[in-house]
Order: structure tokens, then sequence, then C-alpha cells
């Protein structure tokens, strides 16, 4: 997977039809490649795009097509190397044809993600910004696709970077120190080094900080809606995926299965699931779907838990409470438009807060999908933009803080020189792997294996 002397090729655009498809072809050999399929009888012009035709078969079997090729030089491309895309209809018989066509000229079938590999491999990305290639490609949110390209742009690049040059002044300091021992030169004293370091640990911690926001906007969440029949469940998923999507009606038990969808919900992606009423009930249907709802309550990340504030609350109310007390929840109070019941007050309710919405004119959904994003991300205020949203990235920064965390207390303790550099050589091989400077060979096997085919 990792030559680089072959030329490779792959469909770079989705399968199906379309009014366009194309092919890239990466290699030394991408220009003869490209021209061997076309009638092309001059060598391409670098960055023109050039019209020809390509006829790729022969006799009754053979596929003609116009096409547009447009050819990068290397280094002046995506991956690094030659590069030739061809503009093709969006035909998967047509395009399919040429890329057989191109094999049999000399090139190879590309695997998964081997063309942001050679870019990687080539030093046209660094290791955060190609992983930020496939995560704009899954992306399925605005604010996914804005995370994914600000660490393609290289802001968390930037920031892991003037971290390990701080972290290697440091260092340059200390071995000075001791190439130098018997004039007594000392470049920098251990409580100076300490507290330079310490300003590294809270460089690291300010990002960290802001990873479990990261992390939910990368990877989603699930949230369930849990209550009693006719509290208004099916309304308010109906609500927030703004799609009639669950069956709405006055009787009781209407809902008898889990019904999850995934949505945009506040920039997020989430997992919405409807569940049905828990209640005491002989129905065995019923019974079953009960069970299913505690089931999918149980693995969510987020239980929103409703009452019906147009009638008292009952037993049954108080009883899910409890269930889901040491859950991370969200208490709401539906049908805020229907008056209160003869003697009912707000003050009667449990002593949880509570959020006050009516599904059915949309009053309180706003704060709602505020409040479902501040306690994913354990009610830190949301963010644009959070730097970090990968768990490898976030493994080796705490990595990293616990080695730059013993350096700092050898430093204390007047211990010798040696060690502390040992643990700030391990801090600096953290954030190189961060960056993709130090890597193996299975990290980016297991990397690149999940891009798609053609990136």
């Amino acid at each position: 997977m990792f030559s680089t002397s072959d030329t490779i090729v792959a469909i770079a655009t989705p399968p199906g039809r379309g009014g366009l498809g194309i092919i890239r072809i990466s290699g030394p050999d991408a220009a003869r490649v490209a021209v061997l399929l076309t009638d092309q009888q001059k060598p391409l012009s670098p960055r023109v795009a050039t019209f020809a035709t390509v006829r790729v078969g022969a006799g009754t079997g053979s596929n003609r097509d116009h096409v547009v090729l447009t050819y990068f030089v290397g280094p002046a491309s995506y991956t690094g190397e030659d590069v030739v895309e061809i503009s093709a209809h969006g035909n998967p018989v047509v395009l399919q044809a040429i890329v057989r066509a191109a094999v049999e000229a000399g090139a190879r079938l590309a695997e998964r993600g081997e063309f942001t590999l050679r870019a990687f491999l080539h030093q046209k990305l660094d290791l955060i910004q190609s992983e930020a290639v496939n995560d704009l490609i899954e992306a399925v949110t605005p604010l996914q696709a804005r995370v994914a390209f600000d660490q393609l742009e290289g802001t968390l690049t930037e920031r892991i970077r003037s971290i390990d040059a701080q972290v290697f002044d440091v260092m340059a300091k200390l071995e000075a120190s001791l190439d130098f021992p018997e004039e007594g030169y000392h470049f920098v004293g251990a409580a100076e080094a300490a507290n330079s370091i310490g300003e590294v640990i809270q460089r690291i911690d300010e990002l960290l900080s802001h990873a479990a926001r990261g992390r939910l906007i990368r990877e989603g969440a699930q949230v369930a809606i849990l209550g009693t029949p006719n509290v208004g469940k099916s309304s308010l998923f109906n609500a927030l995926l703004n799609a009639n999507r669950a069956i709405v009606t006055p009787i009781p038990g209407t809902t008898r299965d889990v019904l999850t969808e995934r949505a945009d919900i506040g920039g997020l992606s989430l997992s919405l699931i409807d569940t049905a009423g828990v209640r005491d009930t002989t129905d065995t249907i019923e019974q079953e779907g009960i069970t299913r709802a505690r089931s999918a309550s149980a693995v969510a990340d987020v239980v929103i838990v409703m009452l019906d504030r147009s009638r008292p609350v009952d037993d049954a109310d108080r009883a899910l409470l409890t269930e889901t007390a040491g859950r991370r929840r969200i208490v709401v109070l539906n049908k805020c438009d229907l008056p209160l019941p003869a003697g009912a007050s707000d003050e009667a309710l449990p002593a949880v807060r509570i959020l006050h919405v009516s599904a059915t004119t949309g009053h309180g959904i706003d704060a709602l999908v505020e409040a479902i994003g501040r306690v994913l991300s354990d009610d830190d205020a949301p963010r644009d933009q959070p730097a970090m949203t990968n768990l490898r990235h976030v493994t080796l920064l705490e990595r990293a803080r616990e080695s730059l965390d013993r350096a700092r207390h050898s430093l204390a303790g007047g211990v010798s020189e040696e060690f502390p550099l040992l643990d700030l050589q391990e801090a600096s091989g953290a954030l190189h792997e961060v960056t993709g400077q130090r890597t193996s060979d299975d990290l980016l096997q297991h990397i690149f294996s999940r891009f798609c085919i053609g990136k």
C-alpha cells in the first residue's frame, strides 16, 4: 500500500449516475496512461483543460465518450505526483470502462485513501489534515463540515507545532546545561524550566478542555425521549425532526416500537429515538415496546424525560424521574400551551430543573435544542470550530501532558536534568505522532483504510 513508484487510478466521484464523473490518475506515468486512452496526438499541457475523445474496448463492445483532461505536474498537485483528472459523463458503465482501460495501459487500481496517503507521504498534508479530508467527506451537518475544513486548513497543526516548539526550547536548554557541566554553565534553572513546562501544560489543557464538544460534533450522539403514554413524545420527536415521522394520535400506546431518525439538531448529528409510553400493561406487544424503550434509554447519551403539564404528576412520572436520576437527562414539561388542571400548579412538580415546551406550537423547542448540546458537552457552552475532535489526538495529547507533568515534578524535586529530559522527549514524541512526523505503518494502514476509493 505504501509504494509510490507505480501509477494508480480510481473513480473519484460517488457511485451512481450523474452529469459528470471523474477518474483520477496519479503517479509517474499518469500523463502517458491518460494520453493512451484518448485521441490526443500531442503531450498534455499542465494546468490546461484539454477536450478529447476517449475510446475504450474493441469492436461492438467499445465505448466512446467526450472528456476533459486536466494535467497537474508534481509536486504542484493534490498527491505531490503527476496527476491527471478525466472528467467524463457520469455513467458507471463508461467510467468503469475508462478505469479498466487505464489498468490495461499500465496503471493499478487505487486502494482506499491511497491518493491522500500519497499526499501525506509527499508532505502535501500532515496526518491531522489527512484525517480531516475523510471527516469532511463524511460530514453530515454544516458544523461538522466547518470543523473538518478548519482542521484541513491547518489550525490544529499550527497549535500542536507551536506547543512542540516550546517543549523543544526547554529540551535544548536542559541539554546545553548537561553538555557543559565542568564550565558551570546553566542555560536554564530548574525553577524556570518547570515554569515553562507548566505553561505548555496549560496550553494542552486548553485544547483538551474543548475535546468533549469537538468529539460530539464529529461523532454525534443518541438522544432518547422517554415518558408515560400520551405525554407528547412522538409530537416532540416530529418537532425536533421538523417532519411528521412518527404517528401521533390521542390513543394511549400508539407507539409500540423504537423509532430512530438521524437529524441535524443544533449543528449536531444526533440519532433521535422515539419510544413507547412506559406504563403497566397486560398487552404483550406493548410490553415488548416498553422493554425496548427502557433498553434504548439505557444506552442513549442523553434521555429526555417528558411530563404532561395538562395533568397532575403521578406515580408513573415520579418513577421515571427516579429511574433516570443518575443519567444525563433533560426533564421537559410538555403542553405548556394548555391550562393547568384544576388545583394544580407548577410549584407542585418535583424539584428538578424543567424546560417548558409545546411540541404542538413549537414553544421552547429552541431552548431544548440548546440544552441538548449543553448536556452532551457537559454543560460546556457551544463553541464554533473546536480544535479537538479526534480520539487519537486526544489520547496522544493526554499522554504528552502526563510526560510533561512528570518532567515538571522532577525539576521541582531537584532531580538531575537527564530524567526530565527523557520525559520531555516522550512528550515531544507524542506530539509528533499527532501530526504524523512520527508514525508506524500499522497506524497509517488503520487511518487510510477508512477512506473511500478515489480519495
